[in-house]
Formats: structure tokens, sequence, C-alpha cells
């Protein structure tokens, strides 16, 4: 199962719906949002593309009542955990939680195979050692809408556990290349 995850849309709405489209065209099945929607109409974008969208406030939450009310309403994509969410996916333990240190907390416990965070804006993917020996994958998608950043989003497999960065082009048919950032972290931007 393919997924998108996106974090700190802060109201971008043309932003949020492009990496959720191309990640629609590149097989994605569920996009998960990891905090900062802020005005929750935003994720109005994403209910014409059919995909389940697990989210998350974060520290600019914005109208919860509201969220809650989207999130509830008959045919809604949009599943509204509140400020952090322990989800099963195609067998995978997630944790979506907005902060990194959070984030980081919880991939230490080795009770997740997926920990995903936003809040900083730093998109960046690395393997954590656990408590139990093992190994965490941990995912900031970076910020979707593109503050004091490149506007960034994560697609990965969760039968692999591989994820990539992407960077948002808001014209679909636009190639995006790769760049220093991507190479630095050792992940190349598709």
């Amino acid at each position: 199962m393919k997924i998108c995850i996106v974090s700190d849309s802060h109201d971008n709405r043309s932003l949020l719906a492009a990496a959720a489209t191309a990640a629609k065209a590149q097989g994605a099945e569920a996009l998960l949002h990891c905090g900062d929607v802020v005005a929750p109409a935003t994720l109005s974008v994403l209910q014409p593309l059919g995909l389940p969208v697990h989210v998350i406030h974060g520290n600019n939450s914005g109208d919860l009542e509201l969220m809650t009310r989207i999130a509830s309403q008959p045919g809604s994509v949009v599943r509204y955990y509140g400020q952090d969410a322990g989800i099963r996916l195609h067998n995978r333990r997630i944790f979506l939680v907005h902060y990194p240190h959070h984030a980081q907390s919880m991939a230490a416990t080795g009770n997740w195979d997926l920990v995903c965070y936003g809040h900083d804006h730093t998109a960046h993917i690395e393997q954590v050692s656990n408590m139990k020996g093992g190994h965490t994958l941990l995912v900031n998608p970076g910020t979707v809408a593109g503050i004091d950043a490149k506007a960034t989003y994560a697609m990965g497999d969760l039968e692999t556990l591989r994820f990539t960065l992407h960077e948002v082009s808001v014209e679909p048919s636009s190639e995006i290349a790769g760049d220093n950032m991507g190479e630095q972290q050792g992940y190349q931007f598709v």
C-alpha cells in the first residue's frame, strides 16, 4: 500500500491539492497529515480525490470543532484524531504527531513501524534504533505549504517501508530535479 505524508499546510490549498494529486497519480491509497492544517476548510481540496485522509492538529490548530464536524460528515474522506494518532494501515503500526521531540520518543519505544511528524518544516527521513533492538522509520515530510523551505511531501510503500521526499509542483506535468538538500541527506527529490 502506497501512502502520501504531508504536514504544515498552513491554509495553502493549492500546494496541498497539488501534492495530493501528484501522490494519487503515483498510486497513493491514503494521505497522512501531521498537523498545522490551520483552517479546517483547507482539507476540502482533498475530498474530490477520494483518498482517506488521516489528520491531527498541530500547534496552529485552527477551529478544532469544525475539524471534528468535517470529519463526521457522511462521505467525508477526513478522519480527525486530535493531537496525535496511533493507526494501523496495511498491517503497519503508524504514529502521527506534530512535534519532532515527541516523534523521536515514540520511535524509540519500538511500538511503531513508522512515526510521522512535522512542525519544523524540515524534510527528513531516517531509521532510528529503538528500545526493542530493532529500528523504526521516522519521516518528516517538511512543509507542503513551502514556508521557509521548499514545498515538499513524502511518498512511500508500507509493504517495504521505503519512502522518498518530493518537491511539490503546482504544474503536475512538470518534472522536479534533485537538489542539494536531498543529496545531503542521502535522499533524492523526485
